[in-house]
């Protein structure tokens, strides 16, 4: 049972735009060749790194990676000019791509050129090979301008044998966690992913021959390893050794998904176990037939009175930042306590509290916006037809204030959209007992 789910959820998460994203880097290189090198061709001097590149993407990615190599020669010029010569050669190459995309959002920012499109952005880095140090020297325009190093055909090789090494399952493995952090709002970038599974398959080689039959014990193992790693500022990339720095902590949500994958395991019925599964990955994890797609919403509470709405569904999804709510809680006025710590020590809300759920923390850079969305569980929530599982605006004031009005397990989730991606997450159970 299991083999078949996994197989199709890699089928599920896999990038579904590859051909509009193939005629951007295309267009991209053609104008680029033609300005930089006199050449009409839309494949020489260029290279789809990143996510992309390595073949590690899922559906909905949206920050898109490419290394333009420029003549050798121009490096020598703009690293000899008077001022600074990052920021000229951004540009240069700024002015070279209005000419293929006069009407699209460009603009340098710090060492790359990025062109917004309306469901991904490409971020171009122009770059010149060193045949000395084998990789690209590029420019940093930050703070009057540098000139670094970076080595991502390496990095490249490095994931490719890994991938080769374990049956395909390293690659298979980075996009489900991919999907796993897009769905719980795990801070945690995409190199950084690749690099951490990278890690893990280097020191446990009891998948190496295995496949998707085997995915419910990796990822028991996998989320194990991942929560029990100490934090580190920065960890080395496969290949190329270039320091990645973590911008979240991962660890936390990892062991919560340990504790799920293995309830998973031990679950006596397929219905029970695609439940859980879902509860990890999200909705991209299947059910095995039409029969037990009712069995699943079921599961979820769904109800022919629910029309429950999904961020997946308005928006691309890709987590990069972090987002915390919680909740006041206050009964006639008088203030009792945060939902979270609250939640430690009462299994219960009584009826009759005030809630204001706030954002307590958020990394996302403004503007963004701020969505909402309630949802009421259970039986008493659906006699009184009061599911509520709308996705709405925030009210400006980045707070939502609700009551415990009835009995039942609810939940409160927030969304920050920037650039029509959903870029931060953060959910709280609400349960609610009479009395």
């Amino acid at each position: 049972m299991s083999a078949t789910l996994f197989e199709q959820f890699r089928k599920n998460i896999s990038v579904q735009n590859a051909s509009a994203i193939s005629t951007s880097y295309c267009n991209i290189t053609t104008r680029l060749n033609k300005d930089f090198w006199d050449s009409e061709s839309d494949t020489s001097h260029t290279r789809q790194v990143g996510s992309y590149g390595r073949q590690t993407a899922i559906n909905g990615v949206s920050d898109l990676d490419m290394v333009f190599e420029l003549p050798w020669s121009e490096y020598e010029r703009y690293k000899n000019m008077k001022g600074n010569g990052p920021s000229q050669l951004l540009q240069d190459v700024r002015k070279s791509l209005k000419e293929r995309y006069p009407k699209t959002e460009i603009k340098g920012d710090g060492q790359v050129v990025v062109v917004e499109f309306s469901k991904y952005r490409v971020e171009v880095l122009p770059a010149f090979f060193d045949e000395e140090a084998d990789g690209y020297r590029f420019g940093d325009s930050n703070n009057g301008g540098s000139w670094k190093l970076c080595k991502p055909v390496q990095e490249i090789d490095a994931v490719n044998k890994r991938n080769s090494e374990t049956n395909r399952n390293y690659k298979h493995v980075c996009k489900m966690i991919r999907a796993w952090k897009n769905y719980h709002g795990v801070n945690i970038g995409g190199m950084l992913i690749d690099t951490l599974v990278y890690n893990f398959f280097s020191q446990n080689h009891d998948y190496d021959k295995l496949s998707y039959g085997s995915y419910d014990a990796l990822f028991v193992s996998l989320f194990s390893y991942l929560g029990s790693l100490d934090h580190q500022e920065y960890w080395l990339a496969p290949g190329s050794g270039q320091r990645i720095h973590s911008s979240g902590k991962f660890q936390p949500k990892s062991k919560k998904a340990a504790a799920k994958c293995q309830e998973a395991v031990d679950a006596d019925t397929e219905k029970k176990k695609i439940k859980l599964w879902r509860e990890v990955f999200g909705r991209n994890f299947p059910a095995e037939s039409s029969d037990m797609t009712k069995s699943i919403n079921a599961a979820f509470d769904m109800s022919r009175y629910t029309t429950e709405e999904f961020i997946e569904d308005k928006y691309s999804v890709d987590v990069q930042y972090d987002l915390e709510i919680d909740s006041e809680v206050s009964e006639k006025g008088t203030f009792a306590g945060k939902l979270r710590r609250l939640s430690e020590i009462f299994p219960w809300l009584p009826t009759g509290r005030q809630l204001v759920f706030k954002v307590e923390a958020c990394t996302v850079p403004p503007p963004y916006t701020l969505l909402w969305k309630v949802r009421n569980v259970g039986a008493e929530a659906e006699r009184r037809r009061m599911i509520r599982d709308q996705i709405v605006s925030d009210d400006g004031r980045q707070q939502r204030k609700e009551e415990t009005d009835f009995h039942g397990d609810h939940f409160v989730e927030a969304y920050a959209v920037k650039d029509d991606v959903c870029v931060a997450r953060d959910l709280i159970d609400v349960r609610i007992n009479h009395g």
